[in-house]
Formats: C-alpha cells, sequence, structure tokens
C-alpha cells in the first residue's frame, strides 16, 4: 500500500461514522470504514492503480471526479450517487463540521482560476454558456421535464408528485411573484429553451421578450414556442443583458431563473444596474438562483472546469450588497432547501434510464463525468451549504401590495389547467 493510500484511509476512518464505505486498494487489500446505519447507503470502491488515492488527496472533488471519469475509480456496489451521499451526509453543513480542505498549493491555484473565470466578461461569457449548454439538446431532452424543459431547480409542495409537476409549481410560484397584468412586457434573462416565457404567454394577457447566450438554445425555443401556439407573444433574442440594457430597452417585469450563476462576482453590480435601467419604475423581478447559506466562498475545481466555467454561486449577502447599490429594494426573500436536490434526483434517474442512449452518442467518460456532477450537485442541496433563493426586487415601494397575502390567489390563478 502507498503512502497516499494510507494518508487516504486515515483521512476517510475520521469522516465515514455511519454507512459502510470499503475501498479495494490497487494491492487488493481491503480497507472497512464506518458501520451500517439507516438511511446511509453501504458502498464498495476499487481502485484501478496506486495513483489514486494520491490523486483524491490533492484536490478531492477535482481528484475524484477525474479518476471517476477516466474509470480508474471503480464502483463496485453503489453507485457515485451512494457514494457521495455517503460521504456528505457523514459530515453536514448544518450541523457545523468541515470536510478537510485542498492543500495549500492546490487552494491557491483553484482560487485564481476561480478569480479569473469569475471576470466573465462579455467576450467570455458566451464561450462559457456554450460549453455547458451548446452540448446538444438531445440530452436535456431525456433529462428534463418534457413540456417546460427547465433546466433549475423545480418547486415540491409534495414528495408525491412527478418531475413535470414540479416544474409546472415552480412557474406558478415565480409568476405569482412577478404579479404580472393584462398587456404587461416581460424580459426573462436567460431564458433557456423558453419554458418561462411560454407559460406565462399561455397563462397571462402579456408579452415575453427571451434572451440567451447559446444558438442551441435559441433554436429550440423558437421552435417550442410555435408548437405551444405563443410564438406571436414572445420573441427570442441571442443578445446579451447588458447589451440590451445600453439599446435603452424597459420592461414592466423581469424574470431571470438560473442564470446569476454564470454572471461572476466582478459584474454583479453590472448585472443589477442594467436590470435596474431595464425595469420600469413601477416594476417587478423575480430573481431565482442557487445560492450560499454561508458566507462567500468558491467554486469547487471540478465544476469550474468541467460543467460550469465562469460560474460562481452567490451568497445572499454579496447578492444584496450589489442590488443594494443600485436602489433596487429587495421586496421578498425566499430559501428553497431542498427542492434543487430533489429535482437533481429526478435529473439523475432519467440519466440513469437513458445511460445506453448517452454513452453511445457522447461516450462513457462522459456519462460519468455528468453523474458525477449530478450527484456531488445532489449532495451540496442535501448536506452541503448550497439553497435556492427567490428574491423579489422593486425600484417604487409602493409597486407591489403591502402584504403577501396576493400571492397564494396568484398561484392559483397560474396553477389551474
Amino acid at each position: 500500500m502507498t503512502i497516499s493510500e494510507k494518508i487516504f484511509d486515515r483521512v476517510i476512518g475520521r469522516a465515514v461514522r455511519k454507512g459502510v464505505f470499503e475501498v479495494v486498494h490497487s494491492d487488493g487489500s481491503i480497507a472497512r470504514f464506518g458501520e451500517p446505519a439507516e438511511g446511509f447507503p453501504d458502498v464498495r470502491v476499487r481502485f484501478a492503480d496506486d495513483k489514486v488515492a494520491r490523486d483524491i488527496i490533492r484536490d478531492p472533488a477535482l481528484g475524484a471526479g477525474e479518476t471517476f471519469m477516466d474509470g480508474r475509480l471503480l464502483i463496485e456496489q453503489g453507485d457515485v450517487m451512494n457514494m457521495v451521499a455517503l460521504l456528505s451526509a457523514n459530515s453536514p453543513w448544518d450541523h457545523g463540521q468541515a470536510i478537510a480542505p485542498p492543500g495549500l498549493r492546490q487552494r491557491a491555484l483553484n482560487a485564481l482560476g476561480a478569480t479569473y473565470e469569475a471576470v466573465n466578461r462579455q467576450a467570455s461569457s458566451r464561450r462559457n454558456v456554450s460549453h455547458h449548454y451548446d452540448i446538444g439538446n438531445d440530452l436535456y431532452r431525456m433529462m428534463l421535464d418534457a413540456e417546460y424543459m427547465q433546466y433549475s431547480c423545480g418547486y415540491w409542495p409534495r414528495d408525491d408528485i412527478t418531475l413535470e409537476e414540479a416544474q409546472v409549481a415552480k412557474l406558478a410560484h415565480i409568476a405569482a411573484k412577478l404579479k404580472v397584468g393584462a398587456g404587461d412586457h416581460v424580459l426573462d434573462i436567460g431564458c433557456g429553451w423558453g419554458g418561462m416565457a411560454i407559460f406565462l404567454a399561455r397563462h397571462a394577457d402579456v408579452t415575453v421578450t427571451g434572451i440567451t447566450l447559446s444558438s442551441e438554445q435559441l433554436a429550440l425555443a423558437r421552435e417550442n414556442a410555435e408548437r405551444a401556439g405563443v410564438a406571436d407573444k414572445v420573441n427570442f433574442e441571442l443578445v446579451d443583458y447588458r447589451d440590451m440594457a445600453s439599446r435603452g430597452d424597459t420592461f414592466d417585469r423581469i424574470v431571470s431563473v438560473g442564470m446569476f450563476e454564470h454572471v461572476g462576482v466582478p459584474q454583479f453590480e453590472t448585472f443589477f444596474r442594467a436590470c435596474a435601467r431595464m425595469l420600469k419604475r413601477d416594476g417587478a423581478m423575480l430573481l431565482h438562483t442557487i445560492g450560499r447559506m454561508g458566507s462567500p466562498g468558491k467554486t469547487d475545481a471540478f465544476t469550474r472546469k468541467y460543467i460550469f466555467p465562469g460560474g460562481y454561486i452567490p451568497a445572499l449577502s454579496e447578492t444584496l450588497e450589489r442590488s443594494e447599490k443600485v436602489r433596487l429594494i429587495a421586496s421578498d426573500i425566499e430559501t428553497l432547501r431542498l427542492h434543487y436536490a430533489k429535482t437533481l434526483r429526478a435529473w439523475y434517474a432519467r440519466c440513469m434510464a437513458n445511460r445506453e442512449v448517452i454513452e453511445a452518442t457522447y461516450g462513457a467518460r462522459f456519462f460519468r463525468m455528468w453523474t458525477f456532477y449530478l450527484s456531488g450537485a445532489t449532495s451540496a442541496f442535501e448536506a452541503g451549504g448550497l439553497c435556492n433563493y427567490q428574491i423579489q426586487f422593486i425600484r417604487d415601494r409602493r409597486a407591489l401590495p403591502l402584504t403577501r397575502d396576493y400571492l397564494a390567489a396568484e398561484e392559483a390563478r397560474f396553477s389551474a389547467p
């Protein structure tokens, strides 16, 4: 057994108390950690070579992800979701524990990389978005809800509903907070495949402009609007929000779902300044974003390298700090704690059900990368420090009713068949 494998065993021995984690090392020796516990999976992994432990120790998230992608970290009992969930559940963020961070050198490299990519100037924004969203619509069709293709957190008022129902509930929940009126013009920043715009056009007498930086999303959004019979009410553009603000366009309502994570910290104030310029004085805005429940942090190296280059998950404090500079009033804030975990598990299940098709189209290595990403994201919402924030903004303190009583009636209106 190598020195790295011995260090790995010591670290895992301290980390895993509940559930069983077995490791078959490169020399065939077996180490067993933890004890059976209700709600904790049992997992067995094999190191295909004597460098696996070393790579994981250098940076746990990146090392585990890459060795799994490359077929060097083999899961013999359970699956990647079980493995990540077991390790994370033994050290939940909200119980005050913490997993040891990467070494000093790796932390420095990660910080430099995160800082560089977080700048997210307009020249790199389109490239970063394309990296994730232009891999082909077929993958997302297999994974997401069929009707609105929502690649963001669903809303789960009950456990016994489908992914499709949870995404419709999310759209209705957001629409209620927008409190749209007849004739309103709505801007959807980061419109995805058009689901939000199509939903609003179907359920309210409004027109919607959706903007994206993904050519793949743009094409399918237009097709979806045609198919839904609302092409006369929605317009999709391939344009950056900064350019749209420079044009002088204004809107009654602004919504942005799952896009703020791509903005980058240095551009936060720019984003809110652009929104304030585009939002009419009596307008309202709803920002739905993944967020950190604690203080500001850094995106892990695996996610930054393989999934969302230039992406950054904001803390509530730094989000509000930037919005305050342009006098946007945070009129309502809601924290969604486990909703995204439920959504991610549904996506993971659909990917597993379509494994053969995904591997045939994108390759086995891509499938392992994608399922590792979904597993890590799930654990971040179930045991880590991530959540979703829905922040409602207004420019005029009189723009919306003085109490939240209107939300129930609005949500019921948008939830009606």
